[in-house]
């Protein structure tokens, strides 16, 4: 089979051709139509992320053919097409993850290949209603965000929902995720176009974070919140605290511009404040998000598609950070 393979750290994905994968007990082997890019993918290649080995086959996203499995139980899934849960043995607790955790595409193979052996538990039926692009940008961070909102932060209709640094694949979903169940939905942005793009599926405006006044315009435009989501971390972290209604709950999942320096824990506690952290998803957030997916008839937003022999191209347009929605090979 055709692999883009990451050969040292800081090099490009390079086009190799690699054995292809043989069913075993408990596995599937998929014919991948399409896989999806996500920011660990970038980070992986860069050097930014523990554990890192080479040779290895990144991407945690993807969706195919099931063409062979190794438990004769399992035949039924022979010929359907799906798309792969991405979070691998998560353990029994929902409240988190156990010590066997991992996520595909490091340090297993992932999917930036034409064909993956993948546990049958991680196997869900794709979305009829998704073509083979959209439906590989949904798993990991459709996963994210749908935890992030419900799991977590117990969503209901009619909050109030901020999602900072829109334009990212699993912002785009917690946007889409929040206006199915109801809520009303503000954005921040360093991009216009991205607001503009986030007002189109329901957003009720945005604000751009790179302004210094950004935390008093949107409190003026919107009011204060019930819910936020946030993947940025940082200085600015201290001023959702200041966004948040009382019970207010703060969701984050990243760090990308580093740990805040500054937290206001008086107003966490004098407010009823919660801050609540997660990572990716159970079983249980898997099989909910594929349903409300399902059920609404949600389309992933995809930026931009590239064969897969251009694996080394889509990364460097992912960290030109010039997306909104999900970078996509096609395989």
């Amino acid at each position: 089979m055709k692999a883009a393979v990451l050969v040292g750290v800081k090099q490009p994905l390079s086009i190799q051709s690699e054995p292809d994968p043989v069913a075993t007990p408990g596995h599937a082997v998929v014919r991948l139509r399409a896989a999806a890019l996500n920011h660990r993918d970038l980070w992986i290649q860069q050097g930014h992320y523990a554990g890192i080995k080479t040779p290895m086959i990144l991407g945690s996203d993807g969706a195919g053919t099931v063409i062979s499995v190794g438990t004769p139980s399992d035949d039924g899934w022979v010929g359907r097409d799906v798309i792969i849960n991405p979070s691998l043995d998560w353990g029994r607790d929902p409240r988190a993850q156990g010590p066997a955790f991992r996520i595909l595409g490091l340090p297993d193979n992932g999917t930036f290949a034409e064909q993956i052996l993948i546990p049958t538990a991680n196997l869900a039926p794709k979305p009829a209603h998704l073509s083979w692009e959209q439906a590989a940008a949904l798993p990991l961070a459709g996963l994210t965000a749908w935890r992030s909102l419900f799991t977590r932060a117990k969503l209901i209709a009619g909050e109030r929902v901020l999602i900072t640094g829109i334009g990212g694949g699993a912002a785009s979903f917690a946007l889409q995720f929040a206006v199915a169940a109801g809520a009303h939905v503000w954005v921040t942005s360093s991009s216009p176009e991205k607001i503009q793009s986030a007002q189109a599926l329901g957003a009720l405006g945005g604000v751009n974070y790179r302004d210094a006044d950004w935390r008093g315009q949107l409190e003026k435009v919107a009011g204060f919140f019930d819910v936020i989501i946030d993947s940025a971390g940082g200085g600015g972290f201290a001023k959702l605290i200041e966004l948040a209604n009382p019970g207010g709950r703060i969701v984050f999942f990243g760090a990308t511009t580093g740990n805040p320096t500054e937290l206001d824990l008086r107003r966490c506690f004098f407010r009823q404040i919660s801050l609540l952290g997660t990572t990716m998803g159970s079983p249980l957030d898997f099989s909910g998000m594929a349903r409300l997916v399902e059920a609404k008839k949600i389309v992933p937003i995809v930026d931009k598609i590239f064969l897969l022999d251009r694996a080394a191209d889509a990364l460097r347009h992912m960290e030109t950070g010039a997306q909104c929605g999900k970078i996509v090979l096609t395989c």
